[in-house]
């Protein structure tokens, strides 16, 4: 069976960091698994007979002291994660299936709510090791990931540096000073510590009452704007170049594709209401480069979507999605998903979601609590058209025992996984 070495570093400041390794065994018929505490052995967990139950096995991995590197052992994985906690353990059940409870970051009576916890996610299968780091649901520890080809080629995304969730809170908290949107509340503090700063859409999760009219106002230039204008969409596929303009309040396609306007939980979430997944190839590629424009702000600024784009325009106006914006120009070469559709970019243009991969991976090097992996410059990797991006979809957070519905994916089709549970 074949195996690959992850190199897990521990910068965190703390003797106390524990990893776990998460996913499908695609040479085990796809079973859940589960790395042992040792970081070798597998754990297949059979199906339990009742709701959250407790792990047979301990997979708790320990890192060692701060700056000591941990090896550890993979077969090929899908849908997998490395998760990571601080100071602390986390706690993962079973359902029947078996499937895993994972842990939640927006709902409080989860046992590892107030745990300083974070993860990156990875597919690797015959095809080719891909990794990203993701702040898609929240912020909290730093990851860096640097991936190594057998041609000793790396390429890295250097994430947040080591004060960089203190950074993401006092800039929410200063925007929500300017606006009083309510930014703030997207900060998580325990006993006046910080332990992570949850996306906008799991704020609505938290508080349902959050940001409820948020883009209301932009929306409705937006429906002006194209009601005299053409907008064009790239789709980067086979659709090529689709056009359209807003008549009787509706956003108009040729074929018959259509919009009614975005509500800001639309925008946010990027899979509901007006933004929700149709399964047409076209519109649900339409729908990510709109859904993209909606939290960049770029609408009113460029007709031609997402070409004619260029980062420093991005979230230029009032009305955007901060979290995003903070969380860009936090991270250390303004590369990390901080919004599900965060892998649409221009054709050529410069990549902003914060992922490597290889189709001949030797090593990959994960860093956790902030400093570089690589002196790679990544900040100027760019990236060719391809297949419409696939959601990484927020988790959903239903209260336990359900487990937290982050289903993932990422902008190459073969990139898509399923989660467990």
């Amino acid at each position: 069976m074949a195996t690959l070495n992850f190199a897990l570093v521990n910068t965190t400041g703390s003797n106390t960091v524990y990893a776990y390794v998460t996913g499908r065994a695609i040479d085990n018929n796809n079973a859940l698994f589960l790395l042992g505490a040792d970081g070798k052995t597998a754990y297949y967990p059979t199906s339990p007979s009742a709701t959250l139950t407790g792990l047979s096995q301990d997979c708790a991995i320990p890192l060692g002291a701060s700056g000591s590197t941990k090896t550890v052992t993979i077969p090929h994985i899908a849908g997998g994660r490395i998760w990571f906690a601080r100071d602390g353990k986390l706690t993962f059940y079973l359902n029947p299936g078996p499937n895993l409870v994972e842990p939640s970051a927006s709902n409080p009576s989860d046992a590892n709510y107030n745990v300083y916890w974070d993860f990156c996610e990875f597919t690797w299968n015959s095809s080719q090791l891909y990794v990203n780091i993701s702040d898609v649901d929240f912020v909290s520890l730093p990851i860096a990931i640097a991936l190594t080809n057998t041609s000793g080629t790396t390429s890295s995304v250097q994430g947040l540096p080591s004060n960089g969730l203190t950074t993401v809170c006092n800039a929410l908290k200063a925007q929500n000073a300017k606006d009083g949107a309510g930014w703030d509340q997207l900060v998580i503090a325990k006993n006046g510590t910080n332990i992570r700063a949850v996306s906008p859409n799991l704020g609505i999760v938290l508080n349902n009452s959050l940001f409820s009219s948020y883009y209301t106002a932009y929306v409705n230039q937006v429906w002006s704007k194209y009601a005299s204008t053409t907008l064009t969409v790239n789709t980067q596929a086979a659709a090529g170049n689709v056009t359209a303009t807003v008549s009787n309040g509706t956003l108009n396609f040729s074929g018959g594709i259509s919009y009614a306007k975005p509500s800001t939980g639309d925008i946010f979430s990027n899979s509901s209401g007006a933004f929700a997944v149709s399964g047409n190839a076209t519109k649900d590629a339409i729908t990510a480069r709109l859904a993209a424009a909606f939290n960049r702000s770029t609408l009113l600024i460029n007709t031609n979507q997402p070409n004619g784009e260029v980062v420093s325009n991005y979230y230029q106006n009032a009305i955007t999605n901060h979290y995003a914006r903070i969380c860009h120009a936090t991270t250390i070469n303004g590369r990390g998903y901080a919004f599900p559709y965060d892998d649409v970019s221009p054709n050529g243009g410069v990549d902003q979601s914060g992922s490597v991969y290889d189709a001949n991976p030797k090593l990959l090097t994960v860093t956790v609590g902030g400093g570089s992996t690589s002196t790679v410059a990544e900040d100027v990797v760019s990236r060719p058209s391809a297949a419409p991006p696939v959601p990484k979809r927020p988790s959903a957070a239903p209260p336990v025992p359900k487990k937290p519905g982050h289903l993932g994916g990422l902008k190459k089709v073969w990139h898509k996984f399923s989660r467990s549970g």
